[in-house]
Formats: structure tokens, sequence, C-alpha cells
């Protein structure tokens, strides 16, 4: 009888010994969980703020400031305006066969 106590006494031992160890694994993983969650809070507003600066730096008129300033660029006028044509339809052709067009010449007779 004394051992069929003493195997009862280390089962309900390693019961309680597991039990102790199932909760500390539980709370540790509900902690983690818990960064986890709130490291996806942080990262989407961190996403939501970058989306914001995107649009905001995109704007037409900072994109114009930009390329006017830094690149020296300047709106395209009629005066500064080249116009390219095909005299003879060469590219026309071309498409309908598909063979590449020849190389269109600049508006003044210039090869």
């Amino acid at each position: 009888m004394t051992r069929l106590n003493i195997v009862l006494l280390l089962a309900v031992l390693a019961s309680a010994i597991y039990l102790v160890h199932t909760q500390y694994e539980s709370r540790r993983l509900f902690t983690e969980l818990d960064r986890a969650v709130a490291e996806a809070r942080r990262l989407e507003t961190e996403h939501q703020r970058l989306q914001v600066e995107k649009r905001a730096q995109a704007t037409p008129l900072r994109v114009e400031k930009i390329a006017r300033a830094q690149l020296n660029m300047r709106t395209a006028t009629p005066a500064i305006t080249q116009y390219v044509s095909d005299p003879q339809g060469v590219a026309a052709a071309a498409a309908a066969t598909g063979a590449s067009a020849a190389p269109a010449r600049a508006e003044g007779g210039q090869p």
C-alpha cells in the first residue's frame, strides 16, 4: 500500500509541476503575443505616416519647384518645341508590316 501511495504522490507532484510549467509558458506566450500586437500597431501607424508623407512629397507644385530649382527645367513652349515629322509615311508602312521604322527627320530638312 505504501508503494501505491508513493507512486500516486509522485504522479500528483509531476502533474503539479507540469501545471505550473504550462501556466508559465502560457503567460510567456501571451506576453509575447501582446508585444507582437503592439509592434504591429506601431508599424501600421508608421506605414500610414509614411504614406501621408509620400503623398505630400509628390504634389505637383513641389515636383515642379524641384524640377525648376535642382534640374534647371522649364515649361515647354511652342517657341522651343521641336516637332518630328515623317513625310514619306515610313513609320506607318513599317508598323503595318511589323518592321522597325527608319529614324524620322527633324523639321527643316536636315537628315
